[in-house]
């Protein structure tokens, strides 16, 4: 059994039609087809149902096709890491991270990840945390950004920092006067909440049933600068993470009393998986910028 005909059998399994096959695998269709009589020979068994407009595995082919997967699958990964043994790490990377995380964190991680590894290529994508799971699952993405909890044991999950969860106000708005305020101060107000697939309108439903009231909800938004613009606008009040805070006018912020609503950012990759250099060396320096950020953040508040 070679591995050529491994790869023109699942070309098969792929396309459906053996011209379109050989196409694909840039060699002659007599040849491919030989090599696949050749293969069931050799099994003494049967993979394909030829019909006239259709090819259809049979039970010895089904069988042959997991196996068939999952040795090219390991053939390539030993390939891909024996490359990243050697050189400079080159090649892509796709990121993942949440709306509500991506505009305000990775810039700047994007800027030096860059700047330490020119060769690199990171692609970043903003999904809500479901996709982003099913994405690492299926293998179509390296590393994502989420919020916490994440229980998938498919998956690892490395905690980077806790950050605050603000109450943002429009200007001038009558809770401002106040220094402390209260759950009663807030259960009449209007709230403004992230799209139902998003985590963060589920931790701002949490926190206001943890203060023993069900909030009013004015209107929901995908987009947290459009969240905020809307409380500049005076349609209600909303929780926002720290990270997302404007240097605006038009809003002011405010941190709650104790215990204050908070959420947890954490960097995941599939478990069992094998991380080009590329995705190792980004998955290092997220890490290393975000607990350097964490631990900044610690110092600049004990110093207060």
């Amino acid at each position: 059994m070679e591995l050529h005909q491994l790869r023109y059998f699942l070309a098969v399994v792929k396309s459906g039609n053996f011209s379109r096959a050989a196409e694909s695998c840039h060699v002659a269709q007599p040849s491919l087809s030989q090599q696949i009589l050749k293969l069931e020979s050799e099994l003494g068994e049967k993979l394909f149902e030829r019909k006239s407009r259709q090819i259809l595995l049979t039970s010895a082919g089904e069988l042959l096709r997991l196996r068939a997967e999952r040795i090219l699958h390991e053939i390539g990964e030993a390939r891909r890491e024996i490359g990243d043994a050697r050189g400079t790490p080159r090649g892509k990377v796709n990121l993942v991270a949440l709306p509500t995380i991506a505009p305000y964190l990775l810039p700047k991680i994007i800027r030096g990840f860059s700047r330490r590894c020119p060769a690199v290529e990171t692609v970043m994508h903003e999904e809500t945390t479901d996709r982003a799971l099913r994405l690492l699952e299926d293998n179509e993405l390296d590393l994502a950004l989420v919020s916490l909890p994440i229980t998938d044991p498919r998956l690892e999950v490395r905690a980077l920092f806790s950050e605050e969860l603000l109450l943002v106000l429009p200007r001038r708005h009558p809770l401002l006067r106040k220094r402390l305020l209260s759950d009663a101060d807030l259960e009449p107000e209007k709230f403004i909440f992230m799209a139902d697939t998003h985590c963060l309108g589920a931790q701002t439903l949490q926190f206001c049933y943890a203060r023993g009231f069900s909030p009013q909800i004015s209107c929901r938004s995908a987009q947290m600068e459009t969240v905020q613009s809307l409380v500049a606008a005076g349609a209600g009040i909303s929780l926002v993470p720290a990270m997302a805070r404007r240097h605006s006018s038009e809003v002011s912020y405010r941190s709650l009393g104790k215990p204050k609503p908070a959420r947890t950012i954490a960097l995941l990759w599939k478990k069992n998986r094998h991380l080009s250099r590329a995705a190792c060396e980004l998955r290092d320096y997220i890490i290393v910028t975000c607990e350097s950020r964490s631990k900044g953040r610690s110092a600049s508040g004990h110093g207060k």
